[in-house]
């Protein structure tokens, strides 16, 4: 049973807002493209999981919450509506916001969030990208229940076979507490949240919990191919999929084409995407999906699983002698949480597509070259975390042991754009200060980390290399690094303290994976590549929530171009204040 308090008055369509900004995106205009309207309502939503009736917060009274299907080329306006008792925002992941920054929507980063009873319109052209994206909410643990897919189609065939059906598999994560309220204990404690009490298949837990029936269902047909375009919505873990008796090709990672790759286990980290084919080649009888954690790190972790149910049609898949009337389901044998080879093979297998006309381009010449030693530490406890140990120090999350510090009272892409001083410093280092053996995990003590709001400003078009670097300071545990505004080439990745020459050996300029999310293995590190094409500013952070507020994360603040078309507009009507 699910009910919502979403309003019903119909909600006005904003015309003039509509043509202004359609106006000011001509250079981006495709022959067919259409303008493609949606009204989000996000507010309260009553509903049963685990025979235990939670209100959450969701948008149109949905979890999953609605698809977004447009072609690339659209242009895409979406009235949000907040109707919850929290301030919010929504963040389109993997978007590039090209001259639309203004709705990449990250709380404090390029807005202000919209207030309980507030609405904003986010506008943006879907330009040069295709396949499988999502949205969520930005703000505290939100993102939990307020989230839905961001479809994006060609306008041409796919580059590879037409699948018969496409599905869409979303994997979350559920609490039977409040999200909010979890995500505000950790602040105040300067700890970590609890654990979610289960995993989710499109909103679902499946039959493997105590007092839980609540299971998502897929029908194929026998000899059928289906897209399956799964994404990772938990908050804090990384997830093994699989689907008993079949196997995938992925055609696509964070909406870009591979080469086909074939395996029979997918591995996704928050934030991530993935396409695969997958044929309905199986004796016709019913199978278990399943998803579990893939655990990088010896800490505490959700050890339980989620399930949903492939069923053959059997009116057409069995004759009617042989067909049963319950088959039992087929369980998958799952890889075991702490598989960090069967994660690292599928997340270094699949390559780029370089299609003809379209080719794969690594850009050669690096501008600028930056090491980034990411990991967890301690910092002084903050003014607001009131149940803080004082001596023991808060827990905390840094980059070149800079822990990101949120600005207050404007967003830094307004201070930007307005010129405004004292909200942010553009010292952010290149390197770490000391250079250390980062994946040892006998450093001792953990240093205190600064707290601070420290940028990387880069000149308009340049090229950026990064080498990301895990540490053990306080445990080794694979990061998702997901960059705003941008793809980045992945040229290569591995384990223990990055090495040059080494690592140079192993670059991968001609078909490297493009992604916007990268999980940096378990004390070892990755380096990525990117063009700084898209003025404003771009949050680079860990996509394992509890992080973020911790200050995982650091901001790239890319400058106007010299062309009116690589200057950034100035913010629309309705912008959020403060």
């Amino acid at each position: 049973m699910e009910h919502s308090n979403r309003s019903m008055q119909p909600v006005p369509i904003l015309c003039l807002s509509v043509l202004l900004f359609v106006a000011t995106q001509q250079q981006f205009a495709i022959a067919d493209a259409k303008i493609i309207l949606r009204t989000f309502h996000v507010g309260n939503l009553t509903i049963s999981r685990l025979c235990q009736s939670t209100v959450i917060t969701a948008a149109n009274g949905k979890l999953p919450g609605p698809t977004i299907d447009v072609h690339e080329g659209d242009t895409l306006l979406v009235h949000v509506i907040n109707e919850s008792p929290y301030d919010l925002t929504i963040h389109w992941h993997g978007i590039f916001q090209k001259l639309s920054a203004w709705a990449d929507g990250p709380n404090m980063i390029t807005q202000c969030p919209i207030q309980s009873g507030g609405s904003y319109v986010y506008r943006f052209n879907v330009m040069g990208q295709e396949g499988t994206l999502w949205w969520h909410a930005h703000v505290s643990y939100l993102r939990a229940t307020v989230h839905g897919p961001l479809i994006i189609r060609p306008r041409e065939a796919y580059p590879f076979p037409k699948p018969d059906k496409e599905v869409t598999i979303i994997l979350g994560e559920w609490w039977k507490d409040n999200v909010v309220d979890v995500d505000t204990q950790a602040l105040l404690t300067g700890g970590v949240p609890n654990i979610s009490d289960a995993f989710t298949i499109n909103g679902k837990p499946g039959d493997q919990y105590e007092c839980s029936k609540d299971m998502y269902r897929l029908t194929v047909y026998s000899g059928k191919t289906y897209l399956l375009r799964i994404i990772n919505a938990a908050l804090d873990h990384q997830l093994f999929f699989k689907v008993a008796g079949h196997s995938f090709t992925v055609v696509a990672i964070d909406a870009t084409y591979t080469n086909p790759y074939t395996t029979d286990v997918i591995v996704t980290a928050p934030g991530q995407t993935v396409d695969a084919l997958m044929v309905a080649d199986a004796s016709p009888s019913l199978y278990y999906m399943s998803a579990r954690a893939y655990a990088s790190s010896k800490g505490a972790y959700n050890n339980s699983t989620a399930t949903a149910i492939l069923q053959y049609n059997y009116n057409t898949s069995l004759s009617s002698s042989s067909q049963p009337l319950k088959p039992k389901a087929s369980m998958p044998v799952m890889p075991a949480a702490t598989d960090t080879d069967t994660a690292h093979r599928f997340y270094t297998g699949p390559t780029s597509l370089v299609r003809p006309g379209n080719p794969t381009t690594v850009p050669l010449e690096v501008s600028t070259r930056m090491f980034v030693a990411f990991g967890l530490g301690l910092a002084t406890c903050q003014p607001q975390q009131l149940l803080c140990n004082q001596t023991r120090g808060a827990l905390a999350a840094s980059m070149n042991n800079v822990s990101f510090q949120f600005p207050t009272g404007i967003s830094l892409l307004e201070a930007h754009y307005r010129g405004a001083n004292g909200v942010y410093t553009t010292d952010f280092p290149n390197k770490p200060a000391v250079l250390y053996d980062f994946t040892s995990n006998k450093i001792g003590m953990a240093p205190f980390t600064e707290k601070a709001t420290k940028v990387k400003r880069l000149r308009y078009n340049e090229t950026v290399e990064l080498v990301l670097q895990n540490t053990a300071i306080l445990g080794t545990e694979s990061h998702p690094i997901h960059l705003h505004g941008f793809n980045f080439f992945v040229l290569a990745q591995d384990f223990g303290n990055y090495e040059e020459s080494k690592a140079r050996a192993m670059y991968n300029l001609v078909d490297p994976q493009v992604r916007n999310t990268v999980a940096v293995p378990a004390g070892g590190w990755a380096v990525i590549r990117f063009v700084a094409n898209n003025p404003g500013v771009w949050i680079m952070h860990c996509h394992l929530d509890m992080h973020l507020p911790m200050g995982l994360a650091t901001v790239f603040e890319v400058e106007d171009g010299p062309t009116a078309d690589a200057i950034l507009p100035p913010p629309p009507s309705d912008f959020p204040i403060c």
